[in-house]
């Protein structure tokens, strides 16, 4: 897939102008896959990495307290180990309580992967969205062209129900290793389920769309299921709690 036809797909263009980070760093052992690919839990504790080494730099105001509602990455291809990729991260565009963060990653001077998350600004003592203050949207606000963007599901919507469409099930445990600082599954955790499943399904890897939509948290002790679909060509893969809530939806297209 070209950048061009690539560009057309996602939702916003790299900015070009107002705030933008930069960092970058190795594919490292950890990372990859038994053939030498990066994986794509990986890539989502990158997002993570960059997200917070922005907002310290940047000074925002409570940097921690953002929880992440959804993130998509468009593969064009995979870095593998020891390859050396540059990020660049910035505000793609803003709603009222939540803002989308926009990375880039480049392999070799090409771009391997783009990357669109919405992180949501919440109290981290009551987890409810609070309101962006001003001085937070006009810092972020620099390098979205105005752009608006909205909060409501996108995958999770109008999805069939969980014992339909051949549909499979499997246990997945919950590690102590999966949980981070706030007590809930890590946003990086979420993506080993996909990993799991082209794993399993070997063949075409890139270009891919990955899409994994929060619905609610995973928390320690909690029994979950993994539910797979194929829905005329998209993957649906949820994590399914034991009293049957859904608390996160996972989309899978290929090519």
């Amino acid at each position: 897939m070209s950048e061009a036809s690539q560009s057309a797909t996602l939702p916003s263009p790299i900015a070009q102008s107002g705030r933008m980070f930069s960092t970058s760093r190795k594919v490292r052992l950890g990372d990859v896959t038994p053939k030498g690919r990066v994986r794509l839990d990986a890539v989502a504790r990158y997002l993570q990495d960059i997200a917070t080494d922005d907002s310290l730099d940047g000074n925002y105001s409570e940097p921690h307290s953002w929880v992440v509602r959804r993130t998509q990455m468009w593969v064009t291809a995979f870095p593998t180990y020891l390859d050396e990729i540059a990020l660049t991260t910035w505000c793609g565009a803003l709603g009222s309580h939540w803002a989308e963060r926009r990375t880039q990653i480049r392999c070799a001077d090409e771009v391997a992967i783009e990357t669109a998350a919405l992180w949501v600004r919440v109290d981290f003592k009551t987890m409810k969205p609070v309101p962006l203050s001003k001085e937070m949207t006009e810092l972020l606000s620099s390098a979205t062209s105005g752009r608006k963007i909205s909060s409501r599901l996108e995958i999770g919507r109008n999805l069939p129900d969980l014992v339909s469409n051949n549909a499979t099930s499997q246990d997945w445990p919950i590690r102590f290793s999966d949980m981070d600082a706030v007590g809930h599954l890590n946003n990086a955790a979420y993506w080993e389920v996909l990993e799991e499943y082209l794993g399993a399904n070997s063949g075409q890897r890139a270009p891919l769309k990955a899409t994994v939509e929060h619905h609610g948290a995973v928390d320690p002790g909690d029994k979950v299921q993994i539910v797979t679909q194929n829905l005329d060509g998209r993957i649906i893969l949820r994590h399914v709690l034991d009293d049957g809530e859904v608390a996160a939806v996972t989309e899978l297209i290929l090519g």
